[in-house]
């Protein structure tokens, strides 16, 4: 099994495939690392020696953050954010996208269920309904 950067590639990926395992590392930047290493991408993960590996680790290694290291950075980057106060910050405490995107049908997965308008609705009719029973109890005690 091979090992690059703490993350076990998958040994039936192709090469390019197999090396956006690692966060940080997508397609594009596989296939470079890939080139500059002399490696087809086509070649699977099981059969690329060990100088090959080798040769990835020492390419990868200056090219920039990779795996803990960036997601550290992602995460202070936020926690910035958030300390000063901009509009990207608050939007992410309140669990809301801040990039643009639509949110108003969109976005579920993040927001949780939709409450629906006729819900609340039921549920104040209902509230005041218990309310006026609790009331005729009390009345009818004294």
């Amino acid at each position: 099994m091979a090992r690059i950067a703490g993350v076990a590639l998958p040994p039936n990926k192709r090469a390019q495939i197999g090396m956006t395992y690692i966060y940080g590392v997508g397609r594009s930047r596989a296939t470079e690392i890939l080139g500059q290493a002399g490696i087809s991408i086509d070649a699977k993960i099981k059969d690329l020696s060990e100088a090959d590996l080798n040769k990835i680790r020492t390419i990868l290694a200056p090219a920039g953050d990779i795996e803990g290291d960036l997601r550290k950075r992602v995460q202070m980057d936020i926690k910035r954010l958030m300390d000063i106060g901009a509009i990207a910050g608050l939007d992410i405490v309140a669990g809301c996208r801040f990039r643009g995107q639509r949110t108003s049908t969109n976005a579920r997965t993040r927001k949780g269920r939709a409450k629906q308008p006729w819900l609340r609705r039921r549920h104040r009719v209902r509230n005041r309904r218990l309310q006026w029973q609790k009331q005729q109890q009390r009345k009818r005690r004294l």
